[in-house]
């Protein structure tokens, strides 16, 4: 037998949080029970914003205090002109912390969310309110909040290393691979908005992402134009693309192929595709050249014979539609509805 390969240590994707990304959606999903991935997400990404933005509320809270007193620190505009929301008492997290194993703990969530809204116009019937319906099991619900009160996401060092965006991105990458295919009608890979980002080279103008979800555009926008080291990608004399530039394009493409999202190859739906074939195909990257069909299941029936039997079926259904339309039209006839007369 082979010595066995060490295996690399796992990445801390952000020591603010104090554990990486991957325990953080493992401890939230163990909560989740019986509880649909698609209702779940909501439940859990709401409850990280009210934790964000609570946190920067709490920092901004502590030094007004020390600097102002008592009185300042409850002024509203103290937190407004830093553009930090005002969170009101029933919303801050040591409160809801301190009360998540009381049976009442729905009502409580529902009650910060309406506060936050009620003292916050930009956030006005944007905040979910039903943390209280029955089928929420209380139990988890304080459990989850205990868990995400152990991470910090919203104070200034955690929002310039960007963590709220980071945990939102692992979330809902997890929950599309939950719910399935219907997974990425929220959530676009961070390999394609890594590729577009790349294509669009954002160094002038401003980025419009009409469907911005964890910022992800955004951020990944900022990075790239930090980094700068895509050679002739970035500074060219002349914008046609070199067969040079083609090629780096395909093999970016083929190195971040979505492989973090763990997927399997199904025809008709994904497939990881070599570099040698993208080039095969001129780097021409529309899905159905590559992904191809699934297979269809051979029942035995010659194509003559099932042929012959469809259109037979066709016919007696195209004459059984003429007999229910003449139907309708009789009934609708004798009801004195018919259709005008010339």
């Amino acid at each position: 037998m082979p010595p066995r390969q060490p295996q690399p240590a796992r990445k801390k994707t952000d020591t603010l949080i104090g554990i990486d990304e991957s325990e953080l959606w493992s401890m939230a999903d163990a909560l989740r029970s019986s509880m649909d991935a698609a209702e779940y997400k909501h439940v859990v990404l709401e409850l990280i914003f009210l934790k964000y933005i609570s946190d920067a509320f709490e920092e901004r809270h502590a030094a007004v205090l020390a600097e102002w007193g008592s009185e300042a620190a409850e002024d509203s505009d103290e937190y407004t002109a830093e553009s930090i929301f005002w969170v009101p008492p029933e919303a801050r997290w040591a409160h809801l912390k301190a009360q998540a194993r009381q049976s009442a703990i729905g009502q409580l969530v529902d009650d910060a969310m309406a506060g936050v809204e009620r003292d916050n116009p930009a956030l006005r019937d944007i905040l979910p309110r039903d943390y209280a319906r029955p089928a929420m099991d209380r139990q988890r619900l304080g459990q989850l909040i205990d868990m995400i009160g152990n991470i910090a996401v919203g104070d200034e060092a955690a929002r310039s290393n960007d963590v709220l965006g980071r945990v939102y991105e692992h979330f809902l990458g997890q929950f599309a691979g939950a719910e399935g295919r219907k997974g990425g009608e929220f959530y676009t890979p961070r390999c394609v908005v890594r590729l577009l980002v790349e294509m669009l080279e954002p160094y002038s103008g401003r980025v419009y992402d009409p469907c911005c979800g964890s910022s992800g555009m955004f951020v990944q926008s900022v990075e790239f134009i930090d980094a700068r080291e895509l050679g002739s990608m970035v500074d060219r004399t002349h914008r046609e693309l070199t067969a040079e530039d083609i090629d780096r394009i395909a093999d970016t493409y083929h190195r971040w192929r979505c492989v973090e999202r763990d997927y399997e190859d199904e025809p008709g739906f994904c497939r990881s595709v070599p570099l040698e074939e993208l080039r095969r195909h001129d780097h021409v990257l529309t899905p159905g050249r590559h992904v191809g069909a699934p297979p269809a299941e051979d029942d035995g029936e010659p194509f003559a014979d099932k042929m012959q039997r469809l259109v037979a079926e066709l016919r007696d259904q195209q004459a059984e539609g003429a007999r229910l339309d003449a139907a309708i039209s009789a009934n609708l006839d004798s009801l004195g509805f018919g259709a005008p007369r010339e």
